[in-house]
């Protein structure tokens, strides 16, 4: 989407609210349409639940960022409401919960924190509605905290879907595709940030890696881009979000990756290689931003009962976004049969 197209989508920005609105409309006798804070951790957490019968399936969708809140997406999500109850979660530091609490009523964000939060989302959904487990869904930087989450409760999840799935890069792979990309691309300030920064990454500073991820959105081509094809043109309409909200997103990421840095470029994946519960990766045939190809070779070593790789095909980053009618393809075909459909 070129800034012109952004403009026209700021423009319209009341018009596409409305259609959106409509279209997210559930009228079913025994659906399920709610947007709360909920005590979580202590604090007051946003969760919306939507689903057009509450007897099916509940996913619980881990979003990435850090602190980038997959909310807006809602109305691109709307055809899995058949068939699942859809649950996102604003984390701590992100989207209407840091709205909600700010800075000091986030307190200090671990990932440690942050899977704590999240077990209890989990076991606050499996009790409000009566199901005995959930399929957890951790996209992005939301695939760390998801496979901590599976690997500490596995009796809470029927499966665990990662997408746009974290991996490691032992030899540093990332590094290599991103200078090729800005090369191909012509972005010669992106081979020479990339230079500078080193291979190494635990030795990236924040500055430089805020920097790199902004320069290498625009490598992005033949596949929905991330930013200007998803996250803003969902941001802008989203009827659940006012303006105030959207600025509270931006204010949330850039609290949320200060805390966070560290760890996320330092994440010890050597704990999380063995798994007691199925484990998927739905990933985007086309991501440089989490490569495909360390996405292939974590899931490689991955032990688990059960596991299978998917590609999202024609998808780069965000590709369950992207690509939302093959995802849910392969969530009914492959991770459905795993649920049990009795109640509590």
């Amino acid at each position: 989407m070129s800034q012109t197209n952004i403009l026209r989508e700021i423009v319209l920005r009341k018009r596409n609210q409305r259609k959106n609105a409509k279209e997210l409309q559930i009228s079913t006798a025994n659906s399920i349409v709610e947007g709360c804070y909920v005590k979580i951790g202590g604090i007051n957490q946003w969760i919306t639940i939507r689903g057009e019968n509450r007897n099916n399936p509940v996913l619980l969708l881990i979003h990435g960022g850090p602190a980038s809140t997959y909310s807006i997406f809602s109305p691109l999500l709307r055809s899995w409401e058949k068939h699942f109850n859809v649950v996102q979660w604003d984390q701590r530091g992100a989207g209407k919960t840091f709205g909600k609490n700010g800075k000091e009523g986030s307190g200090v964000i671990t990932f440690d924190r942050l899977v704590k939060d999240g077990i209890e989302a989990a076991e606050y959904l499996r009790d409000k509605l009566g199901h005995q487990k959930v399929i957890l869904i951790g996209s992005s930087v939301g695939s760390l905290i998801g496979i901590m989450m599976a690997k500490l409760r596995p009796d809470l999840f029927y499966a665990y879907v990662g997408t746009d799935q974290n991996a490691p890069d032992s030899q540093n792979l990332l590094y290599t595709l991103s200078v090729n990309a800005f090369r191909e691309a012509g972005i010669s300030k992106g081979v020479q940030l990339l230079e500078k920064m080193g291979f190494d990454q635990a030795q990236w500073n924040r500055k430089d890696f805020d920097k790199k991820n902004r320069l290498i959105v625009k490598t992005i081509k033949d596949v929905p881009n991330m930013i200007t094809d998803l996250f803003l043109p969902s941001m802008l309409s989203s009827p659940e979000h006012k303006i105030r909200d959207l600025i509270d997103i931006f204010k949330g990421m850039s609290y949320s990756l200060d805390h966070l840095f560290d760890e996320l470029i330092n994440f010890d994946f050597k704990k999380y290689g063995k798994f007691e519960l199925p484990v998927f990766i739905f990933h985007g045939d086309h991501d440089i931003i989490t490569p495909t190809e360390l996405a292939r070779a974590y899931y490689d070593e991955i032990e688990a009962p059960h596991k299978e790789f998917v590609l999202i095909k024609n998808a780069g980053h965000l590709a369950c976004f992207a690509r939302p009618n093959q995802f849910l393809e392969e969530l009914i075909n492959r991770v459905c049969p795993l649920v049990s459909t009795s109640i509590i």
